[in-house]
C-alpha cells in the first residue's frame, strides 16, 4: 500500500471573494461541494472571474466536508471552494484513483471530525492508503469499472429523458388529442371538437362494499406504503385476521392516495392481487372505469397532470398536516372526455413511456449491484481483471 501523497497530488480549495460569484457564465464554473456533484461529473450553477483555487479537467474533486468522501471528475478547468479538494493522480492511473476513492468513501468519512460539520484536512486525505499494484492492471481495473458505470449513466440518461418526452406530452394530449382534430374553448381551455368535458363523477364510479360480504380470515389488505409511486400497479398485500377499519377495493381498482403529503407526491396505483378483493387503508379512493365510458388508465394519467393535481390540492380540506381530498371535489372535478377509443389511444401511449421507463430502471439497479461487487472484488484482490469476461457493447445496449 502506499500513501495518497505518494501517488497523486492534492489541491485544497479555498473559497475566492463573494464578489466574484455570479450566475451568466463568467469566469469558470465555481464547485463547492457535493450538491454541485453529478453521477460522475459536477454540474456548473454558479461561476467565478477572480477563483483562489483551480482544478484542471479531469481531476478527482473529492467532498472533504459536510458530507466528507463523496467524489466527481472535473469536465472542465474550474475553480474549486474549501469544501472540495481536487486530486491529480501523478504515479498511478487517475481513473484508478477514482474508483479507489469511490470504494474507500464510507473510511474517508470515518475520518471526519467536528461537532457542528464534518470535515477532513490535508494530511488525513494525504495519509489515506492506496493499493501498490502495476499500473497496467490499474488501467485494465478502471477500464472495467469505468465501462459499467457509463452504462449505469447511459440508463439514467434514458429514464431521465423518457420522462421528460412523457411530462411535455402530458398536456399536449389532454388538449390537443391524438387526431389532428381542430378545437374549441371550453370551461377547462382548449379541447378537440368532439370531445366533451364532463364530471369525474360522471365518467367513473367508486366502489363500495356489498352487502352480505362473506369475509373470511386473513384478510388482504394494502397499507399506504405499499401504494407506489411512479408505478402501475399494487401488486402486495399484507395479511390480517381482522380489519376494524379499512377501505373495500377490488382487484383492478385504481386506488388514489388522498391524505397529505402521499396525494401530492403522486401516490396512486392499480390493485392487481391473487385475490378478488381486499381492504386498504381509509386514505384512498378506490375507482372504477364505467364499461363503454371511460378507460380507467387515461383517468390514471389525467390525476397526475402538474395542474390537476395542483387543482385538487387547493381543495384539500382538515388541519394542517392531515388535510384530505374528498370524494365529493373529486367527483366534481371536470375532466375532457374523448371517445372511449381516444381514450385508450391516449392512455396507451403514456403505458408505454412507464414501461420503457421502467425498463431502464430494472437495467439500471441490476448495473448498479454488478459495480458495487466489481468494485469491491476488484479492490480486494478477490477477483483479478484477468478473469472477467463481458462485452462492452452488451452493458451499452439500450433498452
Amino acid at each position: 500500500m502506499m500513501r495518497l501523497v505518494e501517488v497523486a497530488k492534492l489541491n485544497m480549495g479555498q473559497s475566492p471573494p463573494s464578489s466574484s460569484y455570479n450566475d451568466i457564465g463568467e469566469g469558470l464554473p465555481f464547485y463547492q461541494g457535493k450538491t454541485d456533484f453529478g453521477f460522475i461529473n459536477p454540474v456548473p450553477r454558479k461561476y467565478c472571474n477572480e477563483p483562489s483555487k483551480i482544478a484542471d479537467k479531469g481531476d478527482i474533486l473529492i467532498s472533504v466536508r459536510a458530507p466528507v468522501g463523496p467524489v466527481n471528475i472535473a469536465n472542465d478547468k474550474c475553480c474549486i471552494g474549501r469544501g472540495l479538494a481536487a486530486i491529480k493522480a501523478s504515479t498511478a492511473d487517475q481513473l484508478f484513483l477514482y474508483f479507489n476513492l469511490i470504494y474507500q468513501e464510507s473510511f474517508i468519512a470515518s475520518l471526519g471530525t467536528g461537532s457542528t460539520f464534518k470535515a477532513i484536512n490535508k494530511s488525513q486525505l494525504e495519509n489515506v492508503l492506496i493499493p501498490n499494484i502495476p499500473l497496467l492492471e490499474q488501467r485494465k481495473i478502471a477500464h472495467v469499472l469505468s465501462t459499467v458505470q457509463k452504462a449505469i449513466e447511459q440508463q439514467d440518461n434514458l429514464i431521465r429523458t423518457t420522462t421528460e418526452l412523457k411530462k411535455a406530452l402530458m398536456q399536449k394530449l389532454f388538449t390537443e388529442g391524438t387526431r389532428g382534430e381542430s378545437q374549441k374553448e371550453t370551461e377547462i381551455g382548449l379541447v378537440p371538437e368532439s370531445w366533451e368535458v364532463v364530471r369525474i363523477g360522471d365518467m367513473y364510479k367508486f366502489t363500495s362494499k356489498p352487502r352480505g360480504l362473506d369475509l373470511r380470515s386473513p384478510i388482504p389488505f394494502i397499507p399506504m406504503d405499499m401504494v407506489p409511486l411512479n408505478e402501475l400497479e399494487i401488486n402486495k398485500y399484507v395479511l390480517r385476521d381482522q380489519v376494524s377499519s379499512g377501505t373495500y377495493v377490488e382487484n383492478g381498482d385504481l386506488l388514489l392516495a388522498k391524505i397529505t403529503p402521499s396525494f401530492e407526491n403522486g401516490k396512486q396505483g392499480f390493485v392487481s392481487i391473487d385475490k378478488p378483493f381486499a381492504y386498504a387503508t381509509t386514505e384512498v379512493i378506490p375507482i372504477k372505469e364505467k364499461e363503454g365510458i371511460s378507460d380507467k388508465f387515461y383517468l390514471f394519467y389525467f390525476l397526475l397532470k402538474d395542474d390537476i393535481r395542483s387543482q385538487l390540492t387547493g381543495k384539500m380540506e382538515g388541519s394542517t398536516g392531515r388535510q384530505r381530498l374528498s370524494k365529493t371535489v373529486l367527483e366534481e372535478t371536470l375532466i375532457p372526455k374523448p371517445s372511449l377509443s381516444e381514450q385508450i389511444e391516449i392512455a396507451e401511449l403514456y403505458v408505454s413511456f412507464d414501461k420503457k421507463i421502467s425498463a431502464c430502471g430494472n437495467k439500471k439497479q441490476t448495473l448498479i449491484a454488478l459495480f458495487k461487487t466489481l468494485l469491491h472484488e476488484l479492490m480486494t484482490g478477490q477477483r483479478r481483471v484477468n478473469e472477467l469476461e463481458f462485452e462492452k457493447e452488451n452493458l451499452l445496449e439500450t433498452t
